[in-house]
């Protein structure tokens, strides 16, 4: 079983400013909580027990909030507000810790992986991106699913989602022989980074979520900086399929890139519509503002 998952959240977010100038992007709340707290709800609700943050000296903020905070929480206790205690309290169960580890320098995603090496030590793993928010259409999340596969195939995972052809140039794009029903795995051939439309393999993109062998590491050691002088997390995902199949995994949930700005309103949109205290009321805010 995965038990740990890496969160690569050192990035500056360039594409959230200027907001992300003070805030952590993965701090900006989506509905009435931060965007990361989903994310690590997600690979918890799969099974995972350990979450490794990759850092930056400026994301303190994301630490302090999946800590205890003694003072906040005996004024909360001392003014009977035992509804916000709980909800402050039970963001993610005792058996479930965060850990962090620095990137000392920005050098893509294979190296901010690679960072969290001497924690993962000999165990497979689960890689999360934070900015991508999934949104599950079943009791049991994709991650789970994935997982599940990953155990049953001793394949590595990787999510995608049909995107229309359309818009294959803007995505990282599985190349498979044959295309996964949804919640479905099948061996991939490789990823093609922005094909040009029409020349696609398929029209499954790369979603940001891998599960994936510890041997991984030993490859990303071996993996030169490729693309924008980085190391690449696909280049040596290449490497494993020179010995090991990889497998494409066909999400059946929808995902939302909280990184965009136009991403995270959507975000918003859905998962405030869907909201237990406040979805009705918000229903009624869009419709207001139907002109």
């Amino acid at each position: 079983m995965i038990k740990k998952a890496i969160l690569p959240v050192a990035g500056l977010g360039t594409r959230f400013l200027p907001a992300s100038k003070a805030i952590p992007k993965e701090m900006v709340t989506v509905v009435d909580r931060p965007a990361i707290e989903y994310v690590i709800k997600e690979a918890v609700a799969a099974g995972v027990e350990q979450i490794i943050l990759v850092t930056h000296s400026s994301k303190a903020s994301i630490e302090n909030y999946f800590d205890r905070n003694f003072e906040l929480e005996a004024i909360l206790e001392q003014k009977k507000k035992f509804d916000l205690l709980k909800e402050i309290t039970d963001i993610l169960p005792e058996s479930v810790s965060v850990v962090s580890v620095r990137q000392p320098q920005p050098l893509g995603l294979g190296h901010a992986v690679l960072c969290a090496k001497s924690i993962v030590g000999d165990d497979d793993f689960a890689v999360l991106l934070p900015d991508v928010l999934v949104k599950d259409s079943d009791t049991r999340n994709d991650l789970s699913l994935m997982i599940e596969r990953y155990t049953k195939s001793n394949a590595a995972q990787i999510m995608v989602e049909a995107v229309p052809d359309s818009l294959v140039d803007q995505y990282g794009i599985v190349d498979v022989a044959e295309i996964p029903a949804e919640g479905e795995s099948y061996v991939m051939q490789g990823i093609v980074e922005k094909p040009a439309i029409g020349t696609a393999p398929s029209n499954l993109s790369v979603v940001g979520r891998y599960v994936l062998p510890a041997q991984i590491m030993t490859l990303l050691e071996q993996t030169p900086k490729g693309a924008g002088n980085e190391i690449q997390l696909t280049d040596a995902i290449a490497m494993l399929q020179q010995s090991k199949p990889v497998e494409a995994y066909r999400m059946k949930g929808r995902t939302f890139d909280c990184g965009s700005k136009i991403g995270y309103l959507k975000a918003v949109l859905h998962y405030g519509v869907d909201h237990p205290k406040l979805g009705d009321e918000f229903k009624a805010l869009i419709k207001e503002l139907e002109l």
